[in-house]
């Protein structure tokens, strides 16, 4: 059996060296030529694949290692009788870690004592999203949820949901929606001039979803106004040739970092490997925890001085800070605009490693209880 795969899907040969022949090839540039004769196809979010890839090939399986699916016709492999896998929640908890980053820094960039005074509306509530809003509620921020179509699908259940407006006068809004077009409740530049228009500089807008599901030109007009409001994208239109100007203009910057931890990619691995033994009928005899690695940082302290929004903020950063990735896109943005689009990649294909708060043991002496739940909350591993 040969399989052809993305080279940065992590783990391949540990997780499917048993099933036969692995060929890495770059998922950017990957051509119908390059996977003719392969069996089973392992791709990311940066491949399309439909008939222009497939046509004529062998290929009776194909996994994504991505939430996403955008990527993917998933009608036309239905119609050829090959067999599609995703990894639905693989990397929500590492978007959620990202975005409770982002939240830290542009609390402390508000000189905020308690950043949980800032009320979040969160836009898409499907794995990450929902697993952004447990971890928000759980530490006392005020969230509102907007999902459409979970809404008309609930309607009368136990979850409330608002409108985009009513999401749109939160503190910050946060984006997670999938990328659809043509249909009810379209994603595709879902924030437009309009919706822009009534953000203020109060206000802190992340996209961490679909780079199109702002309109960039109407991005670019509204934070070149008065009053515009404070803007991080991990998520760009065009990737990887993204605008450079926007990058100016945009408070941080990321190159679709977001779910990148470790932990987020492996599960990623892992669920595809689970997809591909079920097909072939094969038992799963491996599971993503036994190949992670011991953490660079393994445990931090805080005594009974600590201040909880310091020790929080501290905790945070020593697993992530995403003013690292800001820096290495901006630095990114010399050269020529194909020479930008290589740059980009090589950001996402040379990641550094990033862990989970799952993976930092925090001890806390005579904390309070208060401090200890927020920690719990987020995901950290508590030694009392």
């Amino acid at each position: 059996m040969l399989i052809v795969a993305d080279e940065n899907i992590p783990l391949l040969d540990s997780f499917f060296g048993d099933f036969g022949e692995i060929r890495r090839v770059s998922g950017r540039t990957m051509t119908a030529s390059d996977v003719r004769d392969a069996d089973v196809l392992l791709v990311r979010s940066v491949t399309r694949v439909g008939p222009e890839l497939l046509e004529g090939s062998r290929v009776r399986f194909v996994g994504t290692a991505t939430i996403g699916t955008d990527h993917v016709d998933r009608d036309w492999l239905e119609q050829q009788g090959i067999r599609f896998s995703a990894a639905p929640g693989c990397n929500a908890n590492s978007v959620a870690e990202y975005v409770l980053a982002v939240l830290s820094l542009h609390a402390e960039r508000r000189a905020l004592a308690d950043w949980t005074r800032l009320s979040v509306g969160i836009v898409g509530v499907g794995n990450v999203g929902g697993e952004l809003a447990h971890k928000l509620e759980r530490l006392g921020f005020e969230v509102r949820l907007c999902d459409p179509p979970r809404a008309e699908r609930e309607e009368g259940g136990d979850q409330e949901f608002v409108s985009l407006d009513e999401a749109l006068q939160c503190d910050v809004i946060t984006l997670h929606t999938p990328l659809t077009r043509d249909q009810q409740h379209a994603t595709y530049h879902m924030l437009g001039e309009s919706q822009l228009a009534s953000l203020t500089s109060d206000q802190l807008l992340i996209n961490a979803g679909r780079g199109e599901v702002i309109d960039t030109g109407a991005l670019h007009a509204r934070l070149a106004q008065a009053n515009a409001p404070v803007v991080a994208l991990d998520v760009w239109e065009r990737e990887p040739r993204i605008d450079p100007e926007l990058v100016d203009q945009v408070w941080l910057a990321t190159p679709h970092i977001a779910g990148y931890s470790l932990e987020g990619k492996v599960q990623g691995t892992e669920m595809i490997y689970r997809a591909l033994s079920g097909y072939l009928g094969l038992p799963v005899r491996k599971k993503a925890g036994q190949f992670l690695p011991e953490p660079a940082l393994s445990k931090v302290s805080f005594t009974s001085a600590a201040d909880e929004d310091d020790a929080i903020r501290i905790a945070l950063r020593a697993c992530y800070d995403p003013r690292q990735d800001d820096a290495r896109l901006r630095f990114a943005m010399g050269g020529s605009a194909e020479e930008r689009a290589a740059a980009f990649d090589r950001l996402r294909r040379d990641y550094p490693v990033r862990r989970e708060c799952s993976s930092l043991k925090v001890q806390l002496k005579g904390t309070s209880k208060s401090l200890q739940d927020s920690f719990r909350a987020i995901g950290f591993k508590l030694k009392i």
